[in-house]
């Protein structure tokens, strides 16, 4: 990892600028104002910062980082290089109280940086799970402990979290108000494919959902079955083994209007699994673009 941060846009803005261009704009510069690509020209001189251009249409000004999570920041381009590339890089995730420390900053940097960074690794669906004919394990898991709810037997005093994970394919999660056959059909019915074969543990919640797809077959972890066949629930609950160690060893507390960027957190890693750190922090930058966050809206999540 020491040896990839020597590369020069993580230690030099300028070769941050650079990079950062490059890697978004392939063909040429393109106005996030109007969207025009190319034909742009710099705007040169000591009255103008490097990287600045003009859009030869609407005739706005603009540089890399405008309209992505790094807009209107003051931190240095290659400290946010630096950044992404740690969360990429680390399985069960960096804390903001660890990257802090590591990059220099304050935690409240680190803490918003770290939410932009979340924000950049959301992605659009790659097509629905299971496509012609695929296994798509389906299961949920719990965490922490709701706002103003006591403890008490069962999990209905936990965030729920549900995900869906095809196997040596991507996995998706959401954090649910609850566990319900109403809460998760339609999220079923949104994200697997008709054709998939699912697979579930024997909750009754997906009885009737999983009549939908071409076929559902459940284990009964209850009565000690974990596997029949390709029966199993194994990949997801691997998965929930990497999101729990990450939630409790790294985050150890999530507030309930965050999970849901720790869970893309988590996923976007899981889906990224079979590439290098580098070109896992290279996706991620790729997705800054149409994402603004500011500290005002997470704050008042």
């Amino acid at each position: 990892m020491a040896s990839q941060l020597q590369a020069p846009h993580f230690q030099d803005p300028e070769a941050a600028r650079i990079y950062l261009q490059q890697l978004r704009w392939p063909n040429g510069p393109v106005c996030p104002h109007c969207g025009v690509i190319g034909g742009h020209y710099a705007l040169q001189g000591k009255a103008h910062r490097p990287g600045l251009y003009k859009c030869k249409d609407c005739r706005n000004q603009f540089s890399v980082t405008v309209g992505t999570v790094f807009e209107r920041s003051k931190i240095k381009l290659n400290v946010w290089l630096q950044a992404v590339f740690f969360l990429c890089s680390s399985k069960k995730g960096m804390s903001s109280h660890q990257l802090h420390r590591t990059l220099g900053v304050t935690y409240k940097t680190a803490w918003f940086m770290t939410h932009r960074i979340r924000e950049a690794m959301k992605s659009s669906p790659n097509g629905l799970l299971g496509s012609n004919g695929g296994i798509v394990e389906a299961d949920e898991t719990y965490w922490g402990q709701k706002k103003d709810a006591k403890k008490r037997q069962g999990y209905g005093h936990k965030h729920a979290i549900f995900s869906l994970v095809e196997r040596d394919g991507e996995v998706r999660s959401v954090h649910v108000p609850n566990v319900t056959g109403k809460t998760l059909k339609p999220i079923l019915m949104a994200q697997v494919c008709k054709s998939a074969n699912l697979m579930t543990d024997e909750a009754g919640v997906y009885k009737r959902a999983g009549k939908q797809f071409a076929s559902h077959q459940s284990v009964n972890h209850r009565a000690g079955e974990y596997a029949r066949g390709d029966a199993h629930t194994n990949t997801i609950e691997g998965y929930f083994s990497i999101l729990k160690r990450g939630l409790i060893g790294t985050y150890h507390h999530v507030a309930e209007e965050h999970l849901q960027r720790y869970c893309t957190e988590f996923d976007f890693r899981y889906n990224t699994r079979k590439t290098t750190d580098a070109d896992r922090t290279a996706i991620a930058l790729k997705g800054i673009s149409g994402k603004r966050l500011t500290y005002r809206r997470i704050e008042v999540q």
